[in-house]
């Protein structure tokens, strides 16, 4: 399988033996970095790298690694076609790929330990989507849902609050 992975700075450790694990495992993988922990950067931009390349097709899925694993999982989820899930456990992972067919793991490196993290990512990688009636019925509202989000006119509240850094 083709798995597009991602880390800021704070999820570098943890990426690093994902890749490791990966590999090992016979995955190609697109490494969309970053190595270098020491340089400030930020999650918005793996995000984008990592969902753009799941939804062009260039990987089947993929992988986000940041400090709680939150703001990975936020910025993948705001584009269009990605359906990113935050886990901690390995069951949360296979039933988001199982019921919600969820394309981006999200992982808090300061969250779990490495260990938890790759059995997480087996569970991801392993499962596949049931396409029972019941998981297409709740997935089609869902993508309704986003593409009645597109047409939406932006509220004031949508953007940053004034107190953001």
């Amino acid at each position: 399988m083709k798995i597009a992975v991602g880390a800021d700075h704070a999820g570098v450790p943890l990426n690093e033996r994902i890749i490791e694990a990966l590999r090992a495992e016979g995955h190609d993988i697109v490494d969309f970095g970053t190595h270098d922990a020491s340089q400030p950067d930020d999650y918005p931009d793996y995000a984008r790298m990592v969902g753009e390349a799941v939804r062009a097709g260039q990987a089947d899925l993929g992988i986000l690694v940041c400090g709680s694993g939150v703001g990975a999982c936020v910025a993948a989820n705001k584009l269009r076609g990605i359906r990113a899930a935050l886990c901690s456990d390995t069951y949360s992972a296979r039933q988001s790929r199982e019921h919600d067919d969820c394309n981006v793991l999200c992982l808090g490196a300061r969250v779990i330990g490495v260990e938890l993290a790759l059995e997480i990512v087996r569970a991801f990688v392993r499962a596949r989507f049931t396409g029972e009636e019941r998981h297409l019925r709740r997935l089609r509202k869902v993508i309704e849902i986003e593409k009645s989000e597109l047409d939406r006119q932006p509220l004031s509240s949508d953007s940053p609050s004034s107190d953001a850094r």
